[in-house]
């Protein structure tokens, strides 16, 4: 999907209504934080730093405290019944909400305002499965991504118009209190309207009977999303995400006021930029993963949030003078410089790791009960930025500043990635893929578009070099079981990612009959089970550059499992370091990176049009003069 096919979904009604609910929820769910945040930590003279740190942590863990209370029933409600009409009850319980956060901000009373904080809280943890549930209903699979980036983008961009709202609001004198509840009620009343537009979401799971008790309900949800493994661990990365985000954001003002020497638009500016990096990033993973579910972002998001979190400790303090300083004075400071890009990129970094992980969960989890696993995320998302606000309290009042510790939860961050990724190998496979599609090759796609989107087909294609089939992965969309010469299926580091690939080694049968007839059978399994396997006919890697002759290994194939088979070829990768124009590979440093290939395929053919002189003809022609 394009860019502007991104943006496209906007003005339709399976996307536009629900963008919009969901942003005017994050919207008002963040002028009403703000402004409570506003009021106690600059409007509270009386309050010490440690005072104002408790309270503001408090709040945090008050408004994340009911995704775990509630979740478990909020995921099967979403499961069971109609999403659209749930949508329009839920936003309608949030002007009743705003109509008691009136009555506290009128009162000024902290300790209301606190609790309609926990029932904003409440009415986001019925939200959430719904939010992410629906996505799938209303998008097709290659969408995902764009949607999901559109949905991480405008929450963020919600987060820092609604903070500026309400640091801007509650600062007026007089009027600030009044001010803040008019857009509280004035945005919930929106809110509820554009839910009426969303298009009906047929309920997956009719005949489910809710389990109210939060327990036992939490522990079978919780059942469903440790099913697979790969959806699991994308959930335990979403809250480690999370936990990051929680503690980043709930010390922002205190970092801004105490060590930054910064007055309330100080603080909007570095959440703005925060916001602004978040939402560069997620519209970002569109275009990076041309349209796929791309996980190998997901190592590069978390590579940057620990590079400049580490980083952002070594930006330094500006010691204040006693006197709160504005945006002006506060950008005229070099170190001022240094503390944007470390937030900005946290930010981009941040919407690499999140947005391919939400689109991996919706995709991989079963339709009738992706809700109730939406719900268990949800709910670890609660229990990691619950403990990330207890914590904070602990380390900061155990004598650590807030720089320190950002730096310890960027040192954390580094060991919790290195143990997802050595659970889940898939991560660091697609990350070393695109990493080579992204750096040393500048690739150039043509008629791909013919690969079936469902179902068993063979491709067929011509062997340049020891990364072709990296190259193949990168660019289709769906995964490929590829057959390969077992001695470069042996090759150091590229055997990490042929075998989480789930590639299939194959030997001539002089050399290992019993290897042949294993590869046979494994290739029968995966066409069977409607995979896409992938075979290089040529039996090696060109030494010459020429088509070397093709194989009869593919009518052997067929003949046991009839399928489509889709010609291919790559052009341009003769001369690159992975190929054998200069001798053995990898003996030269390349002469330049975004060396530009292309990989180009033509109409599926039937199995008993295929034969081996034919295919190898036809692969010759889509490669052309160039290879």
């Amino acid at each position: 999907m394009s860019s502007q096919g991104q943006f496209s979904l906007l003005k339709q009604r399976r996307f536009g209504p629900y963008f919009a609910t969901q942003f005017l929820g994050a919207f008002n769910d963040n002028v009403f934080k703000n402004a409570l945040i506003i009021l106690i930590a600059f409007q509270s003279a009386e309050l010490s730093a440690n005072d104002t740190s408790t309270l503001i942590n408090l709040s945090a863990g008050l408004f994340i405290l009911p995704f775990f209370l509630f979740s478990a029933t909020a995921g099967q409600l979403a499961d069971k019944f109609e999403k659209s009409v749930m949508i329009q009850r839920i936003k309608l319980g949030e002007i009743f909400i705003m109509l008691l956060a009136t009555l506290g901000f009128y009162l000024r009373d902290v300790t209301l305002l606190m609790a309609t904080l926990f029932l904003m809280g409440a009415q986001s943890s019925l939200f959430g499965p719904l939010k992410y549930g629906i996505l799938p209903q209303q998008l097709r699979e290659h969408e995902l991504t764009g949607g999901n980036g559109l949905v991480e983008m405008g929450t963020f961009v919600a987060i820092l118009l609604g903070n500026i709202a309400g640091e801007r609001l509650i600062g007026i004198e007089q009027l600030g209190s009044m001010l803040v509840c008019v857009a509280l009620l004035s945005v919930a009343c929106l809110g509820y309207l554009a839910s009426r537009a969303i298009p009906t979401a047929p309920p997956t799971a009719p005949e489910l009977r809710i389990n109210w008790n939060p327990i036992t309900g939490t522990w079978l949800g919780m059942r469903f999303a440790t099913g697979n493994l790969a959806v699991f661990n994308s959930i335990l990365g979403v809250s480690w995400f999370w936990f990051l985000g929680a503690t980043y954001l709930a010390q922002l003002p205190n970092y801004t006021r105490f060590h930054l020497g910064g007055d309330p638009g100080v603080y909007t500016l570095l959440l703005a930029t925060f916001s602004i990096g978040i939402g560069g990033g997620s519209l970002l993973c569109e275009k990076l993963s041309a349209g796929r579910i791309e996980i190998g972002l997901v190592p590069l998001g978390a590579i940057g949030l620990t590079a400049f979190g580490v980083d952002l400790f070594f930006a330094g303090d500006l010691v204040p003078d006693g006197e709160l300083h504005g945006v002006i004075a506060f950008l005229k400071q070099a170190a001022a410089w240094h503390t944007l890009v470390d937030v900005l990129a946290l930010g981009v970094f941040g919407g690499f790791y999140i947005v391919p992980l939400y689109a991996l969960i919706q995709s991989r989890s079963e339709a009738s009960h992706r809700s109730r696993v939406i719900a268990s995320n949800n709910i670890l998302n609660a229990c990691f930025m619950v403990a990330s606000a207890v914590i904070a309290i602990g380390l900061l009042r155990a004598g650590l500043s807030i720089p320190q510790l950002f730096l310890v939860v960027a040192i954390m961050n580094a060991a919790v990635a290195i143990y997802i990724f050595r659970l889940v190998p898939e991560f660091l496979m697609r990350f070393l893929v695109w990493l080579l599609i992204h750096t040393v090759y500048s690739v150039q796609k043509d008629g791909l578009d013919k690969i079936p989107e469902q179902g068993a087909a063979l491709l067929v294609c011509n062997h340049v070099s020891f990364v072709d089939p990296l190259v193949i992965a990168g660019c289709i969309r769906r995964p490929i079981r590829f057959v390969m010469y077992y001695k470069i299926f042996q090759l150091p580091i590229l055997n990490f990612v042929f075998r989480t690939a789930g590639a299939i080694p194959i030997a001539g049968r002089k050399e290992d009959p019993h290897l042949l007839e294993r590869a046979y059978e494994s290739i029968d399994a995966a066409l069977n089970n409607g995979e896409l396997v992938c075979i290089f006919p040529e039996g090696q890697i060109t030494r010459d550059g020429k088509l070397n002759e093709f194989r009869p290994g593919v009518e052997k194939i067929l003949a046991r499992t009839p399928v489509p088979v889709v010609p291919m070829a790559l052009r341009g990768l003769w001369g690159s370091i992975f190929s054998r124009k200069y001798g053995a590979a990898l003996r030269r440093f390349p002469r330049r990176i975004g060396f530009k290939i292309w990989l180009v395929a033509s109409e599926p053919l039937a199995a008993n049009e295929v034969n081996t002189a034919g295919l190898q003809d036809a692969v010759l022609k889509l490669r052309g003069e160039l290879h």
